[in-house]
């Protein structure tokens, strides 16, 4: 499987990348991109099985890749690890097609829990 890690922080994109892996991840493919721009490039040349992105982000947010991608036909599951926790960003993710918000700080149990049935 093919996950894309989409976060403009590096140190992020690092942390969920390692927390992947502890929690059991590591067999599967990790693309990163530094932003939503080059995350549409790169879906738009080889869609991903998965898509976690950050929500807020220069040049394109979280929310306006998950449109994009969405508006071009796409099906890739996407979810969010992010710091929002208001209900009405979760309603808005959800609405919009995010299968998922998983909230920033998280740890590996975190991603087993919301990832498992997706995953395995």
């Amino acid at each position: 499987m093919r996950i894309l890690l989409v976060d403009d922080s590096k140190a992020m994109r690092m942390i969920v990348r390692r927390t992947l892996r502890q929690a059991g991840y590591d067999k599967h493919d990790l693309e990163e991109a530094e932003n939503g721009l080059q995350a549409l490039e790169l879906i738009r040349k080889s869609p991903p099985d998965l898509v976690l992105s950050d929500w807020n982000m220069p040049q394109m947010t979280g929310l306006e890749l998950l449109d994009a991608v969405r508006a071009e036909g796409h099906k890739v599951m996407f979810g969010f690890v992010t710091s929002e926790t208001a209900p009405e960003v979760r309603d808005m993710a959800r609405e919009r097609g995010a299968a998922f918000m998983i909230t920033k700080p998280f740890t590996e149990d975190t991603f087993r829990q919301i990832l498992d049935p997706i995953l395995t």
